[in-house]
């Protein structure tokens, strides 16, 4: 753990990575669902999955830089091929592995999840009606629902959270979200704001303002948003002192700031995260971010992870970056910081 944290600091002294603990991998760049706030599913046609051969290329660049943590995100990875003979590659590491899934193909695949993957985070948009209105799937709610006792049937106390982006369909439904969760019975719940701004996520010219209308809050949504929030602290006081909701009541009030900031009305709140000197992101056609919003250093079927990772751009990138006022970190949803 000491070397681990040394490496770290080292990490963000020099600029050069000696240690990455953290990979995001998408496997496979397919969705299964439709969400509103989501345009992954739009590239459906065009999907794109990391292949065996390609993935054992990157074991040793991994191994190198001492990775230890595997998320595997996308697009839906449970719609890859051969996903599990790409668990088994990580595993040599070792690694620990982490399934992000829209959880409708959990039942279906969930003694091979228990024995590949350490833990799975399903995305969870509300209640039943308000799940599948945002997820745009009939019966997604009861098909997540059905994969988490699937798991859980299949490894007594394996570990399931959930993921909810609240937005304007859903932030109303917040109580309820929370309430939903503990009667699927997930170990935790996060929350996070929706990324209005950045080109990620398979919109590489942002988004037009109808779509940021219909996906964020407007002033006046935003002011009731405080006071839905206001009411779920109180209600729901027992799911934030215990932990069950990740975020404390302090961080869940930023995400009211954040949407008064996105129409104008104040500052965005502070950022803490040092992703890129920690983590990358691995898309499945091979490009390799320093996180899901900022410009990509090259591909890693063109170039070793390692190689570009520590290339003369990527280290000029961290070095000149300060995410303090970089305007996409600013307006970030998905901070992450790792010091130990």
């Amino acid at each position: 753990m000491l070397r681990r944290a040394a490496d770290l600091k080292l990490n963000e002294w020099t600029h050069r990575l000696r240690r990455v603990p953290v990979v995001v991998l998408m496997p496979h760049s397919r969705c299964n669902c439709r969400c509103i706030m989501c345009d992954i599913w739009k590239a459906n046609r065009s999907g794109t999955s990391i292949t065996e051969d390609q993935l054992s290329g990157l074991i040793d660049d991994f191994r190198k830089l001492r990775v230890e943590w595997v998320l595997l995100s996308g697009g839906e990875p449970l719609m890859h091929p051969n996903l599990w003979a790409l668990c088994a590659s990580i595993r040599s590491l070792p690694a620990r592995i982490t399934l992000l899934s829209t959880g409708l193909l959990l039942a279906r695949h969930a003694r091979k999840i228990v024995h590949h993957c350490d833990e799975v985070i399903v995305s969870l948009d509300g209640s039943k009606e308000v799940h599948d209105r945002i997820r745009r799937v009939p019966n997604a709610f009861d098909e997540l629902e059905e994969g988490v006792k699937a798991l859980r049937s299949a490894r007594p106390g394996y570990p399931v959270s959930a993921r909810c982006v609240l937005q304007r369909l859903n932030y109303g439904d917040l109580p309820n979200i929370i309430e939903t969760a503990k009667q699927v019975g997930l170990d935790r719940v996060s929350f996070l704001a929706a990324d209005l701004s950045s080109t990620a996520f398979n919109r590489p010219d942002g988004w037009t303002p109808d779509r940021i209308e219909e996906v964020g809050l407007s002033p006046q949504d935003v002011e009731h948003f405080a006071s839905v929030l206001d009411d779920t602290l109180q209600r729901c006081a027992r799911a934030f002192a215990s932990g069950f909701v990740v975020e404390s009541p302090e961080k869940m009030r930023r995400l009211v700031a954040y949407y008064r900031a996105a129409n104008g009305d104040g500052s965005f709140p502070p950022v803490r995260c040092n992703a890129p000197w920690v983590s990358a992101v691995i898309e499945a056609d091979g490009t390799l971010r320093p996180c899901f919003f900022h410009k990509s250093f090259g591909n890693v079927h063109e170039h070793g992870v390692e190689e570009l990772i520590n290339s003369e751009p990527a280290i000029a990138f961290r070095r000149q970056l300060d995410v303090h006022h970089d305007p996409t970190c600013r307006r970030c949803v998905c901070t992450f910081s790792m010091t130990t």
